[in-house]
């Protein structure tokens, strides 16, 4: 999940096709009764992307009278500091060690030295002794970004802006970057680390020297983007596989792109089975083995998402994707990215 104005970085096709052919055999899919995962989180969370200050009380207060446990948030979102309000003003009575909540790197703190005071920053901003996951939002490097760790919440946006690519910084290791995300782990301020945004070469690279792995790979997977050799490798690998954007950004995406809740073949599927487009793509994600991300601040929504209970078990009445159904969806895969990264950079350099 990252700020809309960056638009997020093509996966390299380079190699995948060859750890691909080594992962299928384990990543056979099969539908799921129960939900399992790598580790002990939800299998659906709430993502604060867009989330708006004035109704985060609210929507994570009834998020939490749901049944949500799972909230996924970022630096880059700038709500944390009135995300974190809402956590602790929360009158639900769930308490913290029910609740999972995952934060993310931003770009400018990858070196090593920066690792360790942006989580404090984060951990500050959400009112916060640890955070359950904490991930490398991009795998990409910002030049440095001052900031004041006594005060919440940020002045600007700057943190998030590459300015035609003029910020990013191609001299960051991304094996020192992780070092400084283990030694978060060593020292209890985080019980879990991983990333977002990774194509396979890349967390491929990263699996062969880390001390500790990465728990999940969060990337943007839905209908029109299902990058099955992704999830088969990350699989194979262990590696939890988190979808974000399962609908598609229906809020954020510009007008002359697809509309996914629109597909008439999803719509005509969703129809004969009595659900939303919504929850029968969020359904689908589930039966691939993904945890899912979905954003709504609407009571109606939030509770028509939620098709996973806090013990990680389908609800009662969930509507079970038949073999065809869910190659007919296959079938939609356009490899289309509503998160371009590639824009970051200037068209001429």
């Amino acid at each position: 999940i990252c700020n809309i104005k960056l638009r997020h970085i093509v996966l390299s096709s380079i190699g995948i096709s060859i750890i691909y052919s080594l992962a299928t055999r384990a990543h056979k899919m099969k539908m799921l009764n129960v939900a399992t995962t790598a580790f002990n989180m939800p299998r659906i969370g709430l993502g604060t992307l867009g989330l708006n200050p004035a109704e985060a009380k609210a929507t994570i207060n009834e998020a939490l009278s749901l049944g949500y446990r799972l909230f996924d948030c970022a630096p880059v979102y700038f709500n944390e500091m009135h995300v974190g309000d809402a956590f602790h003003e929360a009158t639900t009575g769930v308490p913290r060690s029910d609740v999972f909540i995952t934060s993310k790197l931003a770009g400018p703190f990858h070196r090593p030295e920066h690792v360790e005071p942006a989580l404090r920053k984060t951990l500050n901003d959400l009112r916060l002794g640890y955070l359950d996951l904490f991930l490398v939002h991009w795998p990409v490097a910002f030049k440095y970004v001052d900031f004041d760790p006594s005060i919440r919440g940020w002045d600007n946006e700057d943190i998030d802006d590459s300015e035609g690519g003029k910020n990013i910084d191609p001299t960051v290791s991304l094996r020192d970057t992780w070092r400084a995300m283990e030694s978060l782990v060593d020292k209890g301020l985080v019980k879990h680390i991983g990333v977002a945004n990774f194509p396979v070469m890349l967390l491929h690279d990263l699996l062969s020297y880390s001390r500790i792995t990465p728990a999940v790979n969060q990337v943007e997977i839905h209908p029109y983007n299902q990058q099955p050799k992704l999830l088969a490798y990350c699989n194979s690998r262990n590696v939890t596989v988190q979808a974000y954007s399962p609908l598609g950004t229906p809020g954020f995406k510009e007008s002359d792109e697809p509309h996914i809740l629109s597909d008439p073949v999803l719509s005509e599927m969703a129809k004969s089975k009595g659900i939303t487009v919504a929850q029968l793509c969020l359904q689908w994600s589930l039966q691939r083995g993904c945890s899912v991300i979905a954003k709504s601040s609407n009571i109606q929504h939030l509770e028509e998402n939620l098709l996973i209970n806090h013990k990680n078990e389908f609800v009662t009445g969930a509507v079970q994707l038949s073999s065809d159904e869910m190659d007919k969806i296959a079938s939609l895969d356009r490899g289309y990215r509503y998160f371009r990264p590639e824009e970051w950079w200037p068209e001429n350099p």
